[in-house]
């Protein structure tokens, strides 16, 4: 299973990251509709796993993935195990999943601008990344690797894009999103 490591940053001048992420890439804009679920006892929430249904929407159409992330492998970033398949039948795939007793633990949109693009020897995907439920923008900066091992080397590269980006370690965050909107709706 690859492992996903990631950092995620608050943006506050979301308009110049845009503009130096588009010097190395083009922008893709698209619209994640996200489910996320669990048991009814929350079995994967309270290990630290999730099972996130995704239906990414672009201009070109949507897609829609199953994701499953395991327990995090680097506490200080939530860096993750990861599988991930396309997914034909939305309404199918929503059926199976109740039918193994899963249900619908939140679901929200980000709104994502996606910059592919190589550096410092890795292939990376930077998301800035609008919840407008939660009003603010963050980057996730990904490339995934085989091996625990590779983790914190690729987690240091990627803190030097985030930095030629104009952000610091101070701006990183290990929140989740759906942690994060979680909060927003029982405040309000």
């Amino acid at each position: 299973m690859a492992i996903e490591a990631e950092l995620k940053a608050r943006v506050r001048d979301s308009r110049h990251v845009r503009q130096l992420l588009g010097q190395r890439a083009d922008e893709e804009a698209s619209v994640y509709a996200d489910v996320y679920y669990d048991t009814p006892d929350h079995q994967l929430t309270s290990t630290g796993r999730e099972l996130r249904v995704r239906v990414i929407r672009t201009d070109a159409g949507s897609t829609t993935l199953l994701t499953y992330k395991d327990v995090t492998v680097d506490p200080g970033s939530g860096s993750k195990p990861e599988t991930e398949t396309a997914v034909d039948d939305l309404d199918a795939m929503s059926g199976i999943l109740a039918g193994l007793g899963f249900e619908e633990l939140i679901a929200f949109e980000k709104h994502c601008s996606n910059y592919r693009f190589t550096a410092r020897g890795l292939d990376l995907l930077a998301t800035v990344a609008h919840i407008p439920e939660l009003d603010e923008t963050f980057i996730e900066i990904e490339s995934l690797v085989d091996s625990h091992a590779e983790v914190g080397p690729t987690l240091d590269s990627i803190r030097g894009v985030l930095a030629e980006l104009g952000l610091t370690r101070d701006d990183e965050t290990t929140e989740t999103y759906t942690d994060a909107v979680t909060s927003r709706r029982n405040l309000g």
